[in-house]
């Protein structure tokens, strides 16, 4: 196992305490409605407990006032328990209490006889998720890999993120070998249905940088929807604009196979290969390589083990936008 699952935690996690009563009848969750048409839309932070940079952003829009223009603007601070044990000197241990929350959004797991601290709060937040138009998920990474907003892949997702135009990159493509994101939750992944959702990876973890990519992705997301104007927008900015989005579809995930897998570097996610066959990472001896020319390495887990996705591999679907 790589030696990069050491990371400095730069980030303080906000004290949420004050938000646990909301207005909607469940904790840690407030909606504010603008009393004129518009998006139904959510902004979800926390769905992992040490993932900061979400709560961090919707603590951001709390205290700074930032309210819809129009339409309804839900926030929600999605795993609180496993948030609220969030302790710097063991920063991945709350990730979750029981389970990995972005994994239960299937009929199975929603209505079937589990419970966990994970179903129950999912069952609890399920009335919102089946209500609100559009969905922004904040999540962070492992690595020191450039910020990525994930999609499933369907073309009103493709067509809103490029809307939002912030990140760089947009990933399409499935996620993970067992169970389904929020994303992936049916009323969102219905071609036929207007509503998305859509997951952004603001950066390493704990780093500084992925605070300010987590407000600005949140405040692109509400622009894109007109819910604030251009004048809020730039008043808030943290990082520069981007000036073109790239969008690519991901056409394998690797899970590994045996307990002998490792890089074949120091991968940080997103690294380019011109050439076919570039060794990514060795499982049981075996060489993983780059299965066509101008492959793109997405979002490598140093820290997964055997029956873990470790990496997905994307080619490159449109010109920058």
């Amino acid at each position: 196992m790589s030696a990069t699952n050491a990371y400095p935690v730069e980030l303080e996690a906000p004290d949420i305490s004050a938000y646990r009563t909301g207005n909607t009848g469940i904790d840690y969750v407030h909606t504010f409605d603008s009393g004129k048409p518009g998006p139904d839309a959510m902004i979800n932070a926390v769905i992992h407990g040490n993932e900061l940079c979400g709560a961090i952003a919707v603590d951001y829009l709390m205290k700074q006032d930032i309210r819809p223009t129009r339409g309804k603007l839900t926030v929600a601070f999605v795993n609180p328990e496993a948030y609220l044990r969030f302790d710097p000197a063991h920063p991945t241990k709350t990730r979750f209490v029981d389970e990995d929350m972005n994994r239960v959004w299937t009929p199975e797991r929603l209505n079937g006889s589990d419970s966990t601290v994970e179903l129950r709060r999912a069952r609890e937040l399920l009335p919102l998720y089946d209500r609100v138009e559009r969905l922004l998920d904040i999540h962070s990474m492992g690595t020191y890999s450039d910020p990525i907003m994930l999609i499933h892949g369907l073309e009103k997702e493709r067509r809103f993120t490029r809307q939002i135009g912030y990140p760089a990159m947009i990933a399409c493509g499935s996620g993970h070998v067992e169970g389904l994101r929020l994303i992936e939750y049916a009323p969102f992944n219905d071609p036929a249905s207007d509503r998305i959702a859509c997951l952004v990876e603001c950066g390493q973890h704990w780093a500084k940088s992925s605070a300010d990519v987590a407000i600005d992705t949140a405040l692109q997301y509400l622009h894109a929807l007109d819910m604030i104007s251009a004048e809020t927008l730039a008043a808030h900015r943290h990082t520069a604009p981007v000036e073109a989005v790239t969008v690519a579809d991901v056409t394998h995930g690797y899970a590994i196979r045996t307990d002998d897998f490792f890089f074949a570097e120091n991968f940080k996610g997103l690294e380019r290969f011109n050439k076919a066959g570039a060794v990514i990472a060795v499982d049981g001896g075996e060489e993983i390589v780059t299965p066509y020319d101008d492959c793109i390495l997405v979002m490598p887990n140093h820290r997964a083990v055997k029956g873990q996705r470790a990496f997905r591999l994307a080619r490159l679907s449109e010109a920058a936008v």
